[in-house]
């Protein structure tokens, strides 16, 4: 199994989509997955103790997610360069998130590096905060760069007054139980579509937001962000519940904010 393959399906097993040390842990953190949730004693506060692996979780210092306020206005922020290919939905329930694998081919450029698309999922309610209010749901595209850096999207998802025509096409596959992934060569997914108009984003360092919690992670995260319906959060809450690490501490990071 080549490189990419082996941490595209370990990420299944950490459920927050992304990876963290050296491939060996990685690998390792996939098998405790069991081991970790969102509530109860198992929950986020105590991910740190859950594992030996996961103790950045608890004593990491660019942890994510974050609340997004008090940025610096960064003025040689540039826009983020996104090429994307439509590609045959490859969807899994992880029993932590609903994840769409994507085939290799889809890249952004971030400060002069290329970084490809992996994956990405969703997480209810949102799990950055702007200005200290959250969001019903919000999505994550992590890309890995050839230095195994990631580069992870948030966009942010508000109720609206129609669905969203992409999500309705993952949704009507949707796996109500955790398994392995489905491939459903007849429903192509562009994920460019699930990008907001504006581009203006905040930019900062942290973490995985699911145990191993590593902090590699370059992570842009939109101002705007994109509709959805009501009945689209429910499906997606009535499946997966509630999925969002609560809020990190910035402690002496900077955020950055696109003029």
């Amino acid at each position: 199994m080549d490189r990419r393959k082996l941490i595209k399906y370990s990420l299944m097993g950490i459920a927050g989509g992304t990876l963290g040390g050296s491939l060996p842990s990685i690998v390792k953190a996939a098998g405790d997955k069991l081991n970790w949730g969102y509530i109860g004693v198992n929950g986020a506060e105590n991910w740190g103790q859950l594992s030996p692996n996961f103790k950045a979780c608890q004593f990491g210092e660019q942890q994510s997610p974050i609340n997004l306020k008090s940025s610096v206005t960064a003025s040689g922020l540039d826009e983020i360069s996104i090429n994307y290919r439509r590609a045959p939905l490859r969807i899994i329930n992880n029993g932590h998130t609903i994840q769409v694998n994507h085939e290799s081919g889809s890249t952004i450029t971030l400060n002069g590096k290329t970084f490809e698309l992996l994956q990405f999922h969703f997480h209810h309610p949102s799990e950055h905060e702007l200005n200290s209010n959250s969001y019903p749901m919000e999505v994550h595209l992590v890309h890995q760069g050839a230095n195994g850096e990631l580069a992870v999207l948030g966009i942010f998802m508000e109720r609206g007054s129609s669905r969203n025509n992409t999500l309705e096409s993952i949704w009507s596959a949707l796996p109500e139980n955790e398994g392995p992934e489905q491939i459903r060569p007849e429903i192509l997914i562009d994920p460019s579509s699930l990008l907001p108009t504006q581009k203006a984003y905040f930019r900062y360092n942290g973490s995985l937001t699911t145990p191993p919690c590593s902090e590699i992670v370059n992570w842009v995260v939109y101002k705007e962000p994109i509709q959805v319906s009501d009945a689209q959060i429910e499906k997606f809450a009535s499946v997966v519940g509630m999925n969002a690490r609560p809020i990190q501490s910035i402690n002496r990071r900077f955020l950055l904010e696109s003029p």
